[in-house]
């Protein structure tokens, strides 16, 4: 059940973090009302999540999944820029993500 209160927290930041956004720099009412309100979903998921996973793991799947999937939000909604450093930042924080799991951290 932890995991999927961690995946709901991270589909509720990614939400939020791409209202924010929208906003324009809380200038737009509902986007900035959806960006106050997802984060505050996102974080109570997250505090359910944390009452039986680790914070090391937790976290560093809840932020990682975030940068991945924001990412990729920026390039095919927003349309900013790629380049191969950014493709090989993003890698490596999936790499860290994983070790973090196969560490041998029960959870």
């Amino acid at each position: 059940m932890s995991w999927i209160y961690l995946f709901l927290a991270i589909g509720f930041e990614i939400t939020a973090t791409t209202l924010m956004k929208m906003s324009m720099g809380f200038t737009r009412l509902l986007p900035t009302i959806g960006t106050f309100l997802g984060y505050i979903i996102s974080f109570t998921f997250l505090s359910i999540t944390l009452k039986k996973m680790d914070i090391s793991v937790a976290y560093a799947v809840w932020s990682a999944a975030g940068i991945i999937v924001i990412s990729a939000i920026g390039v095919f909604v927003f349309k900013e820029n790629v380049n191969a450093l950014k493709i090989i930042s993003i890698l490596f924080i999936v790499i860290g993500v994983i070790g973090l799991n196969l560490s041998g951290i029960s959870h």
